[in-house]
Parts: structure tokens; C-alpha cells; sequence
């Protein structure tokens, strides 16, 4: 049961340790993370909004599912982004879903997805100082509505409406105003490095290393040598698992997801990619433990 502080308000879960090793709960994989042996992963990670609500037999695994394993979830159309007015009841309805399943960790997207109805893509924020107070602002709104703190990702991007200053500046600045914490997706560290023409060592470098709670790896798909499409459809490349063990060496071991969402592999491939997540998040509670 969950424990409460003396103002009777529900206290928040503990973290997920430093170094455990996630995998996205998809229905497609749902057989899959049932029959894994232990050791495999430590924690999965959905999207509320695929399952708020849901009974029946959907429902019911859900719950043994996180009865076996610590839940994070990652969502998808708060729009902290965006223009439209943030949807409160929506708000709610999540906070009851990670009081409900004990969630770990909260995230969302830097990014926004509405404007006047839902528009089904994360859209890339102009990099200004308007856009920092704003997306600050109403992160903070959600961080009190939920009673808790959450984090946000950075995103893939394609282009940029308009660049004041770099996307780690604006990243760092959000950060702070809203003090909230970063989930850093590596993937789209590199994704979006190739895309935009920086240097994505210096990108993780960048970061303030206290704000980082969570990191995700993933695979993409290569329309060309200068641009790449975040998919989660592919095997992570070397390149991203050079940035992760980058990420480890700046940060420490970090709660690491590996986010497969189509082209799903025999589970035995997803199970070496895990493998090869922990063996890194080790390296670097090994070295840790040695500095």
C-alpha cells in the first residue's frame, strides 16, 4: 500500500536503482515480458494513455505485470508545448493511474501535440526564451497538479521553427525554470546531432547531471548519410551505444530503457539488446564504486 506524509497526501514510490535495465511494455510483447525469466529487465515502461481505463482481460495482465516488475510510464499528448489550455481532467486521470500501479517515474515529451484537437506527431518547439517560460510554466502546473515531480525528454526533430539559441541551451533552461528532471533519450541525441550538425559528446556533456533520472535507447532508420528518422523499428547501432556508455561515464549508471515499437524481433534479440544495456549500466556502477 502506498504510504502517506502527515498532510495525508499520497507520498510517491521510490525510484527505480541506478542501474536498472528497462523494456517498453507494448501488447505485442506482452507474451514476451509474461515469460521472461528473472534478470532479463527490472522495470517496464508504458504509455498511460494506452491504458487508463482498460479492463477485461488487457486490464488484468497489466496488473500482473506490474505486480512482477516496477512500472514507469512515458506519455504522450500533454503538450507541454503547446498553445491549447493543459487538459486538467486528463491530468487527473493519470495521477490516479501512477498512484494506482505505484509508478516509478513520470515523463513526457518537450514537444507539443495539440492545437485546438490532438494532432498526432511531437511537434519541435522554437528555441527561444518564450517558448522556455512557456513550456517551464506549464510543466510546473502539471508537477502540481500530480503532487510529484516529473521528467521530460528531449526530442527527435527534423527542423526547428526558429533558434534563438541551441537545443541544449533551451533544454538546460527549460530544466531549470520548471525544476523538473530530464529522461535523456540517447537515440535522439544522435538523431538528432546527424540531423542538425552538432557534436552529440557535447550535447550529454551539456547537461546538468542531476537532473538526469532516466535514459532511453532505441534504433532508427536511415533515409540518409545526414538524416535520420527516429522509428524505435531497428537494433540500436554502435554509434548510440557509444553515447549511452558516454552518458554513464558523465552521469553514473542511469535506469535505462531499450524502446522497441514495430519490427518486433524474436524475444531472444531484444534479450541480447538488453544485455548489452546492462552490461554497460554494470561498467559504470563498477567505476563508480572505484573513483
Amino acid at each position: 500500500m502506498p504510504s502517506t506524509d502527515p498532510g495525508g497526501r499520497v507520498s510517491a514510490p521510490p525510484p527505480l536503482p541506478a542501474a536498472a535495465v528497462g523494456l517498453g511494455l507494448r501488447r505485442a510483447l506482452l507474451d514476451d515480458l509474461e515469460a521472461a525469466p528473472a534478470g532479463d529487465f527490472d522495470f517496464v515502461e508504458c504509455a498511460p494513455e494506452n491504458w487508463i481505463g482498460l479492463g477485461g482481460a488487457w486490464g488484468e495482465r497489466l496488473h500482473a505485470l506490474s505486480a512482477r516488475y516496477p512500472l514507469s510510464c512515458h506519455g504522450l499528448s500533454l503538450s507541454l508545448g503547446g498553445s491549447a489550455p493543459l487538459d486538467l481532467a486528463f491530468i487527473d486521470q493519470v495521477g490516479r493511474f501512477l498512484q494506482q500501479h505505484q509508478v516509478r517515474l513520470y515523463s513526457e515529451h518537450l514537444s507539443y501535440c495539440s492545437d485546438d484537437g490532438h494532432l498526432y506527431d511531437l511537434l519541435p518547439l522554437p528555441f527561444t526564451d518564450e517558448a522556455v517560460h512557456h513550456t517551464a510554466a506549464r510543466i510546473a502546473q502539471v508537477q502540481d497538479r500530480l503532487g510529484r515531480r516529473i521528467a521530460v525528454e528531449n526530442v527527435s526533430t527534423y527542423l526547428t521553427p526558429h533558434q534563438a539559441m541551441s537545443e541544449l541551451d533551451f533544454t538546460c533552461a527549460v530544466l531549470a525554470e520548471a525544476d523538473c528532471d530530464l529522461l535523456l533519450d540517447v537515440n535522439n541525441v544522435y538523431v538528432n546531432a546527424v540531423n542538425h550538425g552538432y557534436d552529440p559528446q557535447a550535447f550529454i556533456d551539456g547537461l546538468p547531471a542531476g537532473r538526469v533520472v532516466c535514459m532511453h535507447v532505441a534504433g532508427h532508420y536511415d533515409e540518409a548519410d545526414d538524416l535520420k528518422i527516429d522509428t524505435h523499428g531497428s537494433p540500436v547501432i554502435d554509434p548510440v551505444w557509444a553515447l549511452l556508455r558516454r552518458a554513464c561515464a558523465r552521469f553514473g549508471p542511469r535506469p535505462t530503457l531499450l524502446e522497441r515499437d514495430f519490427n518486433f524481433p524474436p524475444y531472444a534479440e531484444l534479450r541480447q539488446e538488453l544485455q548489452q544495456v546492462r552490461c554497460i549500466l554494470d561498467a559504470a556502477a563498477r567505476g563508480q564504486a572505484a573513483a
